[in-house]
């Protein structure tokens, strides 16, 4: 009877686990970060219940960045035709150790699906990527991708491991941002200046 018992608490405690692992990633959040010599490379992926339009329209909408965990500030410089420049600070921990890392971004607004982006100026060697935006059975599906040189003495290796753990939270609370897009109701949706 002993034996039994233990068999059934193990079962349950089983089952009790597959409806949080099943709702932990309710974006589809997918997050790869690779490094070739000290060049990061990160490719993400993930959904919210929000139209394209209103998508673009997070990500176009610049100054409110500082929404996103990890993003102290950011100001809009100057705007001509489907060029944005942006002065952004941003501030990483790693080791207990803040890292703030100061740019000038040139954002280029190709389409209302894509939105590329490229250092200017600023603390990391080099810095650029882009953001995709296309329908999905879910709302919109968001792919991003960026590579990225930083210019510090702490180890690669390090620096890649603290990545890879605050990637995935960061993106998920970015997610839920712009899902609040959608709980406010239906947002206007800018159109590219071209």
């Amino acid at each position: 009877m002993h034996g039994t018992g233990n068999w059934r608490l193990c079962l349950l405690l089983l089952f009790s686990f597959f409806p949080a692992k099943a709702q932990s990633n309710p974006h589809d959040l997918d997050i790869n970060i690779s490094r070739a010599g000290a060049r990061f490379d990160v490719q993400v992926e993930f959904t919210a219940p929000v139209s394209p339009c209103q998508a673009y329209t997070f990500l176009t909408n610049y100054e409110e960045a500082k929404s996103i965990p990890g993003i102290l500030s950011s100001k809009v410089l100057s705007r001509e035709n489907n060029k944005v420049l942006v002065e952004r600070i941003a501030k990483e921990r790693i080791l207990l150790i803040p890292i703030y890392l100061h740019s000038t971004l040139e954002f280029t607004e190709v389409s209302t699906a894509q939105l590329n982006f490229t250092q200017i100026k600023g603390d990391a060697k080099s810095y650029s990527g882009n953001w995709i935006v296309s329908p999905d059975k879910r709302g919109t599906r968001f792919t991003h991708h960026a590579t990225f040189e930083l210019d510090t003495s702490i180890l690669l290796f390090i620096v890649q491991y603290f990545l890879e753990n605050s990637a995935a939270k960061r993106f998920e609370i970015m997610a839920e941002s712009i899902t609040q897009i959608q709980v406010a109701g239906n947002s206007p949706c800018r159109v590219n200046p071209q």
